[in-house]
């Protein structure tokens, strides 16, 4: 084996110099190329061991197949959502982020908001800096006594309840995936409370979620119709979990006493964006995690861990591998992605949280432990809707803070020796339930049943699961829905109906495309069907 020490490293985004000192303190000397496009960067790869990047360099399909002796992607930060995973996971490509070191640089972040909107402290400003001295129309209001509502208590919704407190605040949160509402919160003096009483009661309102599809709109016209009268919004965390034109609506109506943000659907906003001409609302660039503080602290810990699993072979914060030696991760690797795409279905199928997952596993892959795909599978049920830094380091604790039970068992005798991953997945007592298995061909995943029903798909891209009369021609008009909106199928598997001779029979299309709410509408108002949904994978 090559000397570690002269693995080759790029650095492709702007660093704190904290990144160097740690590389050459570690004997590591990394190339440094910033700006560069994806035809450059497919150029530059070739023979190098790690890539370090912050978000604004894409790590695509296209560069990491490029990257012949590639092993590693760190990014600085927590959003990875600029590396494709899946296409390193399938390469045995660690990707490793940073989730702790701009947690409280973000949550500080929102409490300076807070507290502008509360007494006017832009308008304010702008005011004098205009040549007015005038205290009219700028009448504040107190932070001690009034209520926060958190929308979303993962690591930075935490920070934000805690300094809240400070402030004598009365804090209340809602976390679809944290325990009931009424009982007690992982934060002590923090009430959980349902979305609906959280917006009625609460005076300010701070979203800390990340943008998935369970989250895109989460505050949209009914949400901003409940809120109570004279709320102040924040929004901290991801463009797009507040619909903007609903906000401008609550504005206007006086619902809402203002609103900032630090994020925005798009960025930056365009010169006419309404928000730009309301002196009622605060936006600042997306300087959650700018500060001077975060920003070393991300790029001293990502130099770390990639200096850590270069030279001694250790993964840590890896959002796609547990931390394992590099040879046994490649072995590995497809089983891992298999098991997380696995979790990330029954977690969409699912009406409501899961509570118990049973995993089941047989084939030669009980020769590795099998604890690596439960965090696999507990990785993919929890990233659909909590914040990107879940990894196979956090993973069970937080499955634990939801309440997610998992009961392992091995398989003594599968139908597919390579490997194979079965995994029941429960909602609550009384709620549904699904199976899914899965299989790995060569280094190949394959989803090969979806609850009665045997398939042979690959986990990837948008997949489409309908409930139709078992009658002629009903695939037909699928595909000419998709077509008409230019949606490609890549592939279709379809199922017999539940009972002989009558009963619901079961499609499963892949896509290459995401079809838009209105093509799966069109689909729902086809006469045989009886039940469309869209699955991402």
């Amino acid at each position: 084996m090559a000397d570690p020490a002269q693995a080759r490293i790029l650095i492709c985004d702007e660093l704190h110099p904290a990144a160097l000192d740690v590389f050459r303190r570690r004997g590591l000397e990394p190339a440094i190329r910033v700006g560069m496009n994806e035809d450059e960067l497919v150029e530059a790869v070739a023979g190098v061991d790690a890539l370090v990047v912050r978000s604004a360099t894409k790590i695509t399909r296209r560069v990491i197949k490029a990257a012949d002796a590639l092993r590693v992607v760190g990014r600085a930060g927590i959003g990875v959502d600029n590396v494709d995973c899946e296409a390193a996971t399938e390469r045995g490509v660690v990707v490793m982020n940073t989730p702790t070191g701009n947690a409280t640089t973000t949550a500080e972040h929102a409490i300076a908001l807070l507290c502008s909107l509360a007494r006017h402290v832009p308008r304010a400003n702008a005011r004098v800096r205009g040549g007015e001295w005038k205290k009219k129309g700028l009448m504040g209001t107190e932070l001690t006594g009034k209520t926060l509502g958190v929308i979303g208590l993962g690591r930075i919704g935490r920070i934000v309840a805690e300094r809240a407190q400070g402030l004598r605040m009365n804090v209340v949160a809602y976390d679809p995936f944290l325990a009931d509402a009424g009982k007690s919160a992982p934060l002590a003096g923090v009430a959980l409370t349902n979305l609906e009483d959280l917006l009625a009661t609460a005076d300010f309102i701070t979203l800390h979620v990340p943008l998935s599809e369970s989250t895109r709109g989460l505050l949209s016209w009914e949400e901003l119709a409940r809120v109570k009268p004279g709320a102040r919004l924040i929004n901290a965390s991801r463009g797009g979990v507040v619909d903007e034109e609903a906000v401008l609506d609550a504005l206007v109506e006086g619902r809402l006493a203002g609103a900032a943000f630090d994020v925005l659907e798009s960025e930056p906003p365009a010169p006419d964006h309404p928000f730009l001409a309301r002196d009622d609302v605060i936006l600042t660039p997306h300087l959650g995690a700018s500060s001077s503080e975060a920003q070393e602290r991300v790029a001293a810990d990502i130099a770390t861990q990639i200096a850590d699993f270069l030279l001694d072979g250790v993964a840590e914060n890896a959002v796609n591998a547990p931390a394992l030696g590099a040879e046994a991760i490649a072995e590995i690797a497809p089983f891992l992605l298999l098991a997380e795409k696995m979790g990330s279905l029954l977690a969409q199928r699912l009406d409501g949280p899961i509570r118990k997952l049973e995993l089941t596993v047989g084939g030669d892959i009980v020769q590795h432990d099998i604890e690596h795909l439960r965090l696999a599978l507990l990785v993919g049920c929890l990233r659909r809707t909590l914040q990107l830094g879940v990894n196979f380091v956090n993973a069970p604790q937080i499955a634990r803070e939801r309440g997610i039970r998992v009961l392992e068992s091995r398989e003594d005798d599968p139908y597919y020796r390579q490997g194979q991953i079965k995994v029941r997945a429960s909602a609550p007592a009384g709620g549904e339930s699904h199976l899914i298995t899965g299989a790995v061909f060569g280094r190949e995943p394959r989803i090969v049943r979806i609850d009665d029903v045997h398939l042979d798909l690959p986990p990837r891209g948008p997949l489409l699961i309908t409930s139709h009369a078992d009658a002629p021609g009903v695939v037909g008009q699928i595909g000419t829905i998709l077509g008409q909106h230019g949606v490609n199928i890549r592939r279709i598997e379809l199922g017999p109906p539940a009972e002989e001779g009558g009963g619901l029979a079961a499609g499963f299309l892949t896509l290459y495309e995401e079809p838009g709410p209105e093509v799966i509408e069109a689909i729902a108002a086809l006469e045989p069907i009886h039940a469309v949904e869209l699955i991402h994978l």
